[in-house]
């Protein structure tokens, strides 16, 4: 039976004035082109976000965050993750059990150095083109070739070479390892290793571009549970559901309209009145504010594997000694920043009664408070009896809680003879600052889509170069620890190695935790199934409304 059409006529030749008009149901419905039928309302799902896709590739230099989203929704992998419930009853991705999307079925081999995944026979690309193993194979190898995050990330679980990745028949497909990594499976199933149309990709590349980075940057080739009907850089991106799509339930929401309003105002605005349904990206104190009031609902839930910190530049004078890090970890006001700067929306990291952790966790507190005179007498320690001056740098795309947190350790640290200058960064320029490793101080936010320690170290604290390693932090026994954290089989060894390293982190401080900070998600009261995912992009495949 052919793929039913999409049923939705309307289009949007709305501006943000239009938006802001009318109130609660006729905000939407004037949306809708004001006589668009209750199922119609029901099967779209307005999403006003702060910054939209500045590309449709997210394996592409450069691609932001809520790229990743879009690649999501637009691109099926061999395998997901299945959902559980948190105890507050937030849906959440169950980061230690894996389930079917393209491959039915997988099964590792009796040796335990490959696996084997076995495609859906009916999976087809929105083009109708057949999914086959070929496809597969290729996306993997693009994965594995293209170099900076994708490539880093699939190495992350031992995906390295595209030699790995066999084509056993049309819809077969294998893995050969390179070693037992616990995490490899695990890897296939975040946002980086999508499967592509081949065909279609190959027609679109170049001598000088074999990935086709160019085409795909603005177009996309994929099978998954929602098209790209249209995209406005910096204004609009409109998905449509796929009707072809076999990888899972068919989702209710039919047409999904996301507009990028910078403002966060003018966001909330448009949520309290009834003219979006869902929005993200507000302040702390908005979202604090949000829950008080109850006209719209909020759904909060910590990061995992996630930390706001200091990081401190190891590769240099001044912060190459480890008394003066000491000094700065003893100087944070953690508790001001948790209630000036974050509002209360995260989990504080600080204040632990012990040097050595009692559980191979992380995030965990770190064995710092806030104590001055401690602080003080590490200065003298450190040979900085008369203080220092330096710059502490973040990033102008999180100024709305970095901005005030950056201030309040100005402060502090003027308090101990550290006269710190802040320096914003644009966001264009952010990451290409941070991969040349100069930045004396630095204000930032990791979140590892792995929930494990070691992932969390291999990306920040490991010898490897890493992008996200900004404190330029390198020592051969903490590389070994983590090393042997990510390949050991045997679980007491694996335990004792992970509080190893986290030990050997707090005392030799190259980042300073503050906080495990919250995703938060505001909604109205008749939109349900929302899912919280490592990625913290919206799952729109979920949503339901009505």
């Amino acid at each position: 039976m052919p793929p039913r059409r999409n049923r939705m006529p309307f289009e949007l030749p709305l501006d943000r004035r239009t938006l802001l008009k009318g109130s609660g149901t006729l905000g939407l419905s004037l949306l809708l082109g004001g006589t668009a039928s209750a199922q119609a309302r029901n099967e779209t799902l307005l999403v006003v976000q702060e910054l939209g896709p500045n590309s449709l590739d997210m394996h592409g230099v450069g691609s932001n965050q809520t790229v990743n989203g879009l690649s999501w929704n637009t691109y099926d992998r061999l395998l997901t993750y299945a959902p559980k419930t948190l105890p507050d009853g937030t849906l959440s991705y169950d980061r230690a059990t894996l389930a079917p999307e393209l491959a039915e079925r997988w099964e590792e081999a009796a040796d335990g150095m490959s696996c084997t995944f076995h495609l859906r026979k009916d999976a087809v690309f929105h083009d109708g083109t057949p999914v086959t193993a070929k496809d597969v194979k290729w996306s993997f190898d693009r994965a594995v070739s293209v170099g900076g995050f994708p490539t880093f990330q699939m190495s992350a679980g031992s995906l390295e070479k595209k030699e790995q990745f066999v084509v056993v028949d049309d819809h077969t497909f294998r893995i050969d390892y390179l070693r037992k990594d616990k995490m490899l499976l695990f890897n296939v199933a975040v946002v980086v290793p999508f499967v592509i149309n081949s065909a279609l990709a190959q027609k679109n590349a170049m001598a000088d571009d074999p990935w086709a980075m160019n085409w795909l940057k603005t177009n996309t080739a994929g099978g998954g549970a929602y098209k790209v009907e249209s995209w406005k850089p910096g204004s609009e991106t409109i998905l449509t559901r796929f009707d072809g799509w076999k990888s899972g339930k068919l989702p209710s929401i039919r047409r999904i309209i996301i507009r990028d309003v910078p403002s966060a105002g003018t966001r909330r605005a448009m949520l309290e009145r009834g003219d979006a349904d869902l929005s993200a990206g507000f302040p702390p104190k908005d979202f604090e504010q949000l829950i008080k009031e109850a006209k719209v609902k909020v759904v909060g839930v910590p990061i995992p594997n996630c930390l706001w910190y200091i990081a401190l530049n190891t590769s240099k004078p001044p912060f190459d000694n480890v008394k003066l890090r000491q000094a700065i970890a003893w100087a944070m006001p953690y508790q001001q920043i948790q209630d000036n700067a974050f509002f209360g929306r995260a989990i504080p990291m600080y204040g632990a009664k012990s040097t050595t952790p009692a559980e191979p966790v992380w995030p965990q507190p770190f064995p710092y408070a806030t104590d001055l005179e401690k602080a003080k007498a590490l200065m003298v320690e450190a040979g900085f009896p008369n203080g220092l001056e330096t710059t502490l740098s973040l990033d102008v795309g999180t100024a709305t809680v970095g901005e005030p947190t950056a201030l309040l350790i100005q402060e502090n640290l003027a308090k101990i003879g550290i006269k710190a200058a802040v320096e914003k960064i644009p966001g264009a320029n952010w990451r290409t600052t941070l991969n040349k490793k100069e930045l004396p101080m630095v204000l930032n936010r990791f979140s590892g889509w792995l929930d494990y320690p070691e992932y969390y170290f291999y990306w920040n604290l490991h010898g490897n170069n890493s992008i996200f390693n900004i404190s330029a932090y390198k020592n051969a026994e903490m590389d070994k620890l983590i090393d042997k954290a990510r390949f050991s089989a045997d679980k007491a060894e694996y335990a004792e190695t992970v509080k190893q390293f986290i030990a050997m982190c707090m005392a030799e401080v190259p980042i300073v935790p503050l906080n495990q900070p919250m995703h938060d998600v505001a909604m109205q009261k008749s939109v349900s199934g929302y899912e919280f995912w490592f990625h913290r992009e919206p799952d729109y495949r979920q949503f339901t409304k009505g």
